[in-house]
């Protein structure tokens, strides 16, 4: 039995699509674990797609990833850890593109890098750090990948449904998709991107000390990386508990990475409005922490 939060999750993702998808999920699930000479191992918590740890043929552990294959993110997500090529990110053992199957390397023991934060965040970020260089690498010629640039389209869809300051102030907005514009415009490499690396994307591991999973992989500005790292991990108390490090999270990054301070900053406050702008389109609503993160670092942009 599917838990309801991720039959609904589905749903709303991805409508009659995500709907069909569940109602040949058993079958799917049936025929890969036969071809690819899997047994189950163990359960794994579910969001957006179906995961669950597998036994191999030769013994050895993997998680068995499913998702609706019209949507094509497994398809993004496998491609994006294949340019990794191991490096800073699990690898892919095989992969199904037209029924959306992944078999993935194991990261074990698998501790989320969110339980760093909040007594070690600086370890945290510095861990964060590592993982970006080690991903990084110009993208191959004709990697089947989407353009970063095209999230613009994001902002000027929210601008032309939203004439007023609800559900995010325009000026923000508006600001945002300057700025991102501009940042794209003039991208210091041109790189694979992760595009959704944050604490909870990033897992201890033997083969290396972390490892990053679930890529949404796109192809852009290597700055774009940082955005999520400034509001994440969803905090275990106060709201704004992980607001509190965005300052001195920017200061090591920059450093970091070796990129400039102002350019951390704009890219940190672009993607805290477009976490905002896509969270109300998927839920109907803001989330509250990255729109107060770009309320704060809004008045440290330059201009």
């Amino acid at each position: 039995m599917l838990p309801d939060t991720f039959t609904r999750t589905v749903e709303n993702c991805w409508g009659d699509d995500g709907r069909r998808w569940l109602a040949r999920l058993p079958l799917v699930t049936a025929e890969v674990m036969r071809d690819w000479e899997l047994e189950p191992a163990g359960s794994l918590p579910l969001s957006m797609n179906w995961v669950g740890r597998v036994r191999r043929a030769d013994g050895t552990t993997a998680v068995l990833k499913l998702g609706v294959p019209e949507a094509g993110h497994l398809a993004d997500e496998a491609t994006a850890l294949e340019c990794f090529a191991g490096h800073g990110a699990i690898r892919v053992l095989a992969r199904d593109d037209a029924r959306g199957a992944l078999l993935l390397e194991e990261a074990r023991p698998g501790e989320q890098l969110r339980g760093l934060v909040p007594h070690r965040d600086a370890d945290a970020t510095a861990a964060l750090i590592a993982v970006v260089r080690r991903l990084h690498r110009p993208a191959p010629a004709g990697v089947a990948l989407p353009e970063l640039s095209g999230r613009i389209r994001s902002f000027r869809d929210h601008l032309v449904r939203f004439p007023g300051d609800d559900p995010i102030p325009r000026h923000l907005v508006q600001r945002a998709a300057g700025l991102f514009e501009e940042l794209c415009a003039t991208a210091t490499g041109r790189v694979v991107l992760h595009g959704d690396l944050h604490h909870d994307n990033v897992l201890s591991a033997e083969r290396e000390p972390w490892l990053a999973i679930d890529p949404h992989g796109v192809i852009g500005d290597p700055g774009y990386e940082i955005g999520a790292l400034l509001y994440n991990p969803d905090p275990e108390g106060t709201d704004d508990t992980v607001l509190a490090f965005a300052a001195a999270r920017i200061e090591q990054l920059a450093d970091g990475l070796g990129m400039p301070y102002e350019r951390v900053l704009a890219w940190g406050f672009v993607q805290a409005v477009l976490s905002e702008v896509w969270t109300f389109e998927g839920d109907g609503a803001v989330t509250g922490r990255p729109l107060r993160l770009a309320l704060r670092l809004e008045p440290l942009l330059p201009g």
